[in-house]
This record gives C-alpha cells, sequence and structure tokens, in this order.
C-alpha cells in the first residue's frame, strides 16, 4: 500500500511527439495530476492509470504481456484496453484515458469512468442455458471472486454468498502483516462495503454456518434449519487453523490467527503484553512474529524444524528469513516443540520455561471438507475437480484451500492454500458456471512480508533436484530457482519484482509455445 503517486515521465496534457514514446514498452507519464502508464504499438496509444488498485503497485514497473499489464508487487493483471482487473489479486479496474494525436503529437484529454469491479462490460452476457440461482458456500478469496466475477460476466440471476463469519468478506493477507503491525488502518481490511453487495444483488448471509449438502436435491441446509436450494454451487469453505492439544492451549491468553475477529483479539491483548511466544515457523506464523515485534513486544518463536520454512523453500532461504527475524530481536527456539502453556510462560519439550503472556499458535491449516466429504463427493486429500473446477458431481465447483485440480504446470494434481490462487479459481469457476468452459491454468503465486523485505513465490515445488541462488539473499537481491530434471518449478525473488513476473510469464508460456517469453525469463 502506497502514499501520494508520484508523477514522472512527460506531461501528456501538453502533449509529446508520438515517436518520444516507445515501442512495445511500460511508458511512465503524467496528466491533470495524476500518473500514467503508456503503451505505443504502431501509431496506437493507449494510456491507464499507474497505479495496481490492489496495494498501489506501480504498474511502469511491471510487465506488458500480450494485451495486459501486469503488476510487479502481487501480479495483479489489467487489461490493456478496457482497464479491467481480469485476474486476482486486483478486483477493481484501472482508470483508462482518452488519447489523442494532433500534428504528429500525443494528448491525453480525459479521465475515462473505471467502474467498480463488478459492473458488467459492454458484450458480457451469459448464454442463454445460464442457472438461475448460484449459492457460494464461503466468504473468502474464492468466494468473493467468484461473486463478483458473475456479475462483471452479465449474470443476472440470484447470488447468494454463505460464510459462517460474522464479518464481510476482507483482505485476509493483510491480517497477519501490516493490520496486525498496527500499520494498516481498519477501513483498508474490508474488500468491499454492505452498499456494493446490495448494489450488486448479492446476498451475503453472515454469521451462517452450511450443516449439509444434498446433492441430488440441490440443496444446502443451514445450522438454523434453513434450506437454499441452488441450479450451481461453489464451495469455497477454504481451511481452519490446526489447533493444538496440550495443557494450557484453552488459556484466554492463547490465540490462533484466521479471521478478522481473531486479528482484533490479538491486538487487543498485544496492547497489555509484553512478551510473546509464536508457536509455529510457518509463513502465518513469522508473519506474526515480524508484526508483534513491530508493535514492540519481545517476540520468541518455537518451531520444530531446523530452520524455517525450509520444507517449502529450501535452506538458504529459511536462513534469510531466520536473520531478518534475528537482526529485528526475534528469539527462535528450533527443533522442538511446546508442552504445555501457564499464565505466564511457555514450557518446552527440552524442560526450558519461555515467558509469556500472550501465545500465538500458527502451525498451518487444514482444508474444511466436511461438508463436501457428507455430500459424496470425490475426495484426494481435498476436493477433486477438473480442469475447469467442476467437482465429481456436474454442477457443483471448488475452489481455494479446498480445491485439488489438475495443475498443467507440473502435469500433477495439486491443492495450493494461498490468497491469489483461490481469487483467481473463484473467478474461473464463476465463469464455468455460466457455461464458458474456460480451464484453469494459472501460475500459483503467493507473497510473504517480514519487515521491510517481501518475498515473492510462483510456481509450485513440493519436491526439488536442484537449487540454485542468483544474486545475494544477503542484501535482500535473489533470485532463487527450484528445478526437477532440468525443468522450473518454482522461483522465489527477493527486490527482484520484475524477475518474478518473467518467472511467471516463462511457465505460462511453455502451456501456449506461440506466445514467446519477455527476455532473460526462466526455462
Amino acid at each position: 500500500m502506497s502514499g501520494p503517486p508520484e508523477l514522472t515521465g512527460p506531461d501528456l496534457a501538453q502533449g509529446i511527439p508520438l515517436a518520444q514514446i516507445p515501442e512495445g514498452e511500460l511508458f511512465a507519464a503524467h496528466a491533470f495530476g495524476k500518473p500514467l502508464v503508456v503503451v505505443r504499438r504502431g501509431d496506437s496509444v493507449r494510456a491507464l492509470g499507474a497505479q495496481c488498485t490492489h496495494y498501489g503497485g506501480p504498474l511502469a514497473e511491471g510487465l506488458l504481456v500480450d494485451d495486459t499489464v501486469r503488476c510487479p508487487w502481487h501480479h495483479a493483471c489489467f487489461s490493456l484496453r478496457t482497464g479491467e482487473a481480469t485476474r486476482g489479486p486486483a478486483l477493481n479496474p484501472v482508470a483508462t484515458w482518452s488519447v489523442e494525436r494532433r500534428d504528429g503529437r500525443v494528448f491525453v484529454t480525459k479521465e475515462l469512468e473505471p467502474g467498480d469491479g463488478a459492473t458488467p462490460l459492454p458484450g458480457r452476457a451469459p448464454a442463454a442455458s445460464a442457472p438461475t440461482t448460484i449459492v457460494i458456500v464461503g466468504g473468502g478469496a474464492a468466494g468473493n471472486a467468484a461473486a463478483e466475477m458473475l456479475r462483471r460476466e452479465g449474470y443476472g440471476g440470484s447470488i447468494t454468498m454463505i460464510t459462517a463469519d460474522e464479518s464481510l468478506p476482507y483482505d485476509r493477507p493483510n491480517l497477519s502483516k501490516d493490520y496486525l503491525a498496527g500499520n494498516a488502518p481498519a477501513d483498508w481490511i474490508p474488500l468491499r462495503s454492505a452498499d456494493f453487495y446490495k448494489q450488486h444483488r448479492i446476498d451475503v448471509m453472515l454469521g451462517a454456518r452450511a450443516t449439509a449438502l444434498d446433492a441430488v436435491s440441490k440443496q444446502v441446509t443451514l445450522e438454523d434449519g434453513r434450506r437454499l436450494g441452488f441450479d450451481r454451487l461453489l464451495l469455497a469453505t477454504g481451511a481452519d487453523p490446526v489447533r493444538l492439544k496440550m495443557p494450557g492451549g484453552e488459556l484466554p491468553h492463547v490465540h490462533y490467527l484466521r479471521t478478522l475477529g481473531d486479528a482484533n483479539r490479538i491486538i487487543d491483548a498485544a496492547k497489555s503484553s509484553r512478551r510473546v511466544v509464536v508457536m509455529g515457523a510457518s509463513f502465518i506464523g513469522l508473519e506474526v512474529a515480524a508484526s508483534l515485534r513491530t508493535r514492540g513486544l519481545a517476540v520468541h518463536v518455537v518451531a520444530p524444524e531446523k530452520q524455517p520454512l525450509e520444507r517449502i523453500m529450501g535452506p538458504e532461504v529459511g536462513a534469510f528469513v531466520r536473520s531478518l527475524h534475528e537482526k529485528k530481536g526475534v528469539v527462535f527456539h528450533l527443533g522442538q516443540s511446546a508442552s504445555s502453556v501457564a499464565a505466564s510462560s511457555v514450557t518446552l519439550e527440552s524442560g526450558e520455561q519461555v515467558a509469556a503472556d500472550l501465545v500465538v499458535i500458527g502451525v498451518g491449516v487444514r482444508p474444511a471438507l466436511a461438508l463436501a466429504e457428507a455430500a459424496g463427493l470425490a475426495m484426494d486429500r481435498g476436493v477433486s475437480v477438473n480442469e475447469f473446477l467442476e467437482s465429481s458431481v456436474p454442477g457443483i465447483f471448488a475452489a481455494g484451500d479446498i480445491a485439488r485440480w489438475p495443475d498443467p504446470h507440473t502435469g500433477s494434481p495439486i491443492r495450493v492454500e494461498h490468497w491469489v490462487v483461490a481469487e483467481r479459481q473463484g473467478q474461473t469457476a464463476a465463469r464455468n458456471m455460466l457455461g464458458r468452459h474456460e480451464k484453469f491454468d494459472a501460475v500459483p503465486f503467493f507473497w510473504s512480508a517480514h519487515y521491510d523485505t517481501t518475498i515473492t513465490y510462483v510456481g509450485h515445488a513440493e519436491q526439488w533436484t536442484s537449487l540454485t541462488i542468483d544474486g545475494d539473499l544477503s542484501r535482500a537481491d535473489a533470485t532463487v530457482t527450484m528445478k526437477s530434471a532440468g525443468r522450473t518449478l518454482a522461483v522465489i525473488t527477493v527486490g527482484r519484482d520484475r524477475e518474478s513476473l518473467r518467472a511467471e510469464v516463462a511457465m505460462e508460456a511453455r502451456l501456449t509455445p506461440h506466445s514467446p517469453a519477455p527476455p532473460g525469463t526462466a526455462t
């Protein structure tokens, strides 16, 4: 999330010669006090707002890929023609601007209305066989993105989103990052306002838990006994934190972080705490550690691993992340677990006691599969879906943390617990519920923030045979490539946002050989 936009490049309200705009590149400019990114192809020139609508990333530092502009920070993608956010994490479009040519010069004349991200674009209309009633179970990344995409695609039927959460859909990744650290105000966290859902006729049922799914009669039963019928259903039930069973694990100063309510309770507890033990060196655990250290608490991390994140990112990146935290004063207790919690301390398996008046447990999550399992859907450590994200029961789709899909990049079914993947799957599932028959083939992507350092990861590598590092991790300037049998499975970058984008595009290009990757991409 950025501050006031910096104006760079020429003022296109005053006009510049066409020849000064480079061919086929992202070109930074401004007009009427607003930053622009401009693209010239031959005699055609298009101008878009230069700030990503997700967290304000600088689009001019991103990549131009075919007819899209991609954000360097979190890989949001925008249509060069319409400004539409074509896939997550951005939901809102960027503004487009009118461009005129006069006497060999290019002028930007006015900003066009960008819409709100759920307004149907011209030409978007579902097929005549589109369903009349769609129910979405889950109000997280996948569920919310699906509901919005249905409206953006021109769907006019009923949409009901059922969520056990008490809050409207919100920016979950921020809960363990800036929001918990105190750097993000509360009004940044909701994805949309209540008026947005009302305006677009999306019925959000808060605090409502689905307890049964009848795939034959096409009905969902809620905890209070109500039943909702559907023509199409999206299961996006997400995941629940793994809860540790140990003496003292239910004490009031022991917390888990999954929901906005959880984050608020931790924030309240942190205000009167001085020492915190974080159990788990997962991404969530480490981000919580960074955020609470930023608040001035003494932080100890307890985890059974020899190195944080080693299993996912390798020992070198794990050591780098550990060093980031240790430089800020975080103390690690690795290679061991906690055995009990008391009012003012945590006892480790070794017998060591660590003082703590606040405990946060972040040892991972489990996909919420009970509803799908009881309904008889095919399962494989998740809900098995095809390349269109449809389950074994026609008309029932799954997306997000619970979905295991045939990934064309790895050649195997995978399940990924990342926000961007969930949003993109929700969007694809929405289109397929309307009969678009669109394969989900996006490259998995996620990011993790630790103090002022962000790590990005594209691809998916459960195992790898070689890991190479280009650059210097200690200087937060590196690209880490994970391969198996000579094939790039995943690329991790620190301080090299454009390299991360190039790696993503290269992986996409392996599926579409006719679309060449930008120079310097991984293969």
